[in-house]
């Protein structure tokens, strides 16, 4: 698709543009100068029903000039507005901009509201009914679309309702990836573990960690080869939350369960990508939807009277 980013496409579109116009001027002269032909009577020769007959009456001037000025106001609107391929136009109106002019009026608009919420600590506000709403508004709007709107998730989106936590789920530590996002990658493994064997074998001791179902056998052999994944996991496979490894005891399967789901992130590894809310939320906004996620697997504190 880069091809439609050259120099050529714009003006293009703007040639397009302007011969549309030029086109409907032409147009409405050609049609002006024509002359029908008239019967004796000023009429076409037409006639529907009986005696409905088509006159040959010239345009009303009015609606001429109603032609005209449509055409003279699209062409004062491409000089003002964009429209001609890449030209900005006059105004330097952009749909971003307006965009961000509407977001700013409204988050000056819903100032006072938050206000009330922004002097309170999280953990207070998961208790308070009004703060709840908004922040289940503000889930709704940004976050349900990934982690679902019951926040329970799904295959390779976290469960927000349970309290396993990649990174960690305290307040400040969901405020921080709300804010800034998250990046995890897990790299191929599977030439450091050795075989296609190998890697089936850890993937059963893998699986012995949580108590899955699992061939026994193939776990005490994959127990050695584990080795080369503890230096994320641990060696007791527990994880690590400061790189946002999984705990590969708690049963809970982000990228899928089982033996061949496993083999697979061991083979080819994984990366997740949460985007960053900083630049599209508020602060206020992110305290009080870090105040949300926290009560999903919290229970909260009675609200303040």
């Amino acid at each position: 698709m880069s091809d439609f980013n050259e120099s050529f496409w714009s003006f293009y579109v703007a040639g397009l543009t302007l011969v549309g116009i030029l086109a409907c001027l032409l147009l409405l002269w050609v049609t002006a100068r024509a002359k029908g032909v008239a019967t004796a009577d000023n009429s076409t020769g037409h006639v529907w029903d009986g005696d409905l007959r088509e006159m040959n009456n010239p345009m009303p001037r009015w609606w001429v000039w109603l032609f005209v000025l449509t055409i003279v106001f699209s062409l004062l609107y491409l000089v003002a507005y964009p429209g001609l391929g890449s030209y900005p136009g006059e105004l330097g109106w952009t749909t971003r901009g307006e965009y961000a002019s509407e977001v700013e009026k409204a988050n000056l608009d819903l100032a006072p509201l938050y206000a009330q919420f922004t002097i309170r600590k999280p953990e207070d506000l998961a208790g308070d009914a009004l703060a709840m709403g908004v922040g289940e508004r503000l889930f709704m709007n940004n976050c349900a679309q990934c982690h679902g709107s019951d926040a329970r998730g799904s295959k390779g989106f976290p469960n927000l309702t349970d309290s396993d936590w990649l990174y960690g789920g305290t307040p400040e530590k969901i405020k921080e990836t709300i804010t800034g996002g998250r990046h995890g990658v897990m790299p191929p493994m599977a030439a450091v573990v050795g075989t296609p064997d190998d890697v089936k074998n850890v993937a059963n001791y893998v699986l012995s960690l949580s108590g899955s179902p699992n061939d026994s056998v193939r776990a005490q052999l994959g127990k050695p080869k584990f080795t080369a994944c503890a230096a994320c996991h641990g060696v007791g496979g527990k994880g690590n939350q400061a790189i946002g490894a999984p705990n590969l005891t708690d049963d809970i399967w982000l990228h899928g369960y089982g033996e061949q789901a496993i083999i697979a992130m061991v083979d080819h590894g994984k990366t997740s990508d949460m985007p960053d809310q900083g630049g599209k939320l508020t602060e206020a906004q992110i305290h009080v939807l870090t105040a949300y996620v926290w009560g999903l697997s919290n229970k909260p504190a009675p609200a303040r009277p």
